[in-house]
């Protein structure tokens, strides 16, 4: 059965245009790849793409939101510091002689589960040193994040809380109007509690 039999002709619009923007990218990598534009490449780009997307068909990432300037520059420049902050934090315990960090794993239930806010907000925590994703639930929305250097429970939830920091950012920056109303109403974020 075709799932586009149900869908409107909007979404089906929709859903084409993101398969042309996909070949495209494809064709794009192709290209790149062989490091020359030719017209064989390009045919043989679009050839090996149209197998691609006709034989491992990716499920629809819908974008729903939008994106708002603002945020998404508060976004970046709380990423660098962050960034910048781990991996000041990861080198000093590189060299600290004899010091043996512990890590831990824990769960991470994320506010918003759409597929596109789950990898974007895995791979914003995944690029911090001292940050690791190790597994996502994509059903249940939860991302297993390995942290580096813990010393007690206290240092869980506050890498519990920047995790869900950086979820919120991130939804500021891109999300729908109903997503803002998930991150904004959720009792973890006014710090009841894990």
């Amino acid at each position: 059965m075709n799932p586009e039999s149900g869908a409107s002709p909007r979404e089906r619009a929709a859903r084409w245009r993101d398969q042309l923007i996909a070949l495209g990218w494809l064709v794009l990598v192709w290209s790149l790849l062989w490091g020359k534009f030719s017209w064989g490449n390009l045919v043989g780009g679009v050839l090996v793409a149209g197998a691609v997307l006709l034989f491992f068909p990716l499920p629809p990432v819908t974008f729903g939101g939008r994106l708002r300037p603002g945020p998404l520059l508060v976004f970046l420049v709380r990423f660098v510091g962050e960034l910048v902050s781990a991996s000041l934090h990861v080198a000093r315990i590189a060299v600290q002689p004899g010091y043996r960090p512990r890590g831990a794993i824990i769960a991470v239930r994320l506010r918003v589960r759409t597929d596109l806010n789950l990898a974007l907000t895995a791979e914003a925590v995944s690029l911090v040193p001292g940050t690791l994703i190790v597994e996502v639930d994509r059903d249940a929305g939860v991302l297993y994040v390995h942290v580096l250097d813990v010393h007690g429970p206290q240092d869980l939830t506050d890498s519990r809380e920047r995790i869900l920091a950086v979820e919120r950012r991130i939804v500021r920056a891109v999300g729908s109007t109903a997503e803002l109303r998930q991150v904004a109403t959720d009792p973890v974020e006014r710090g009841s509690g894990p």
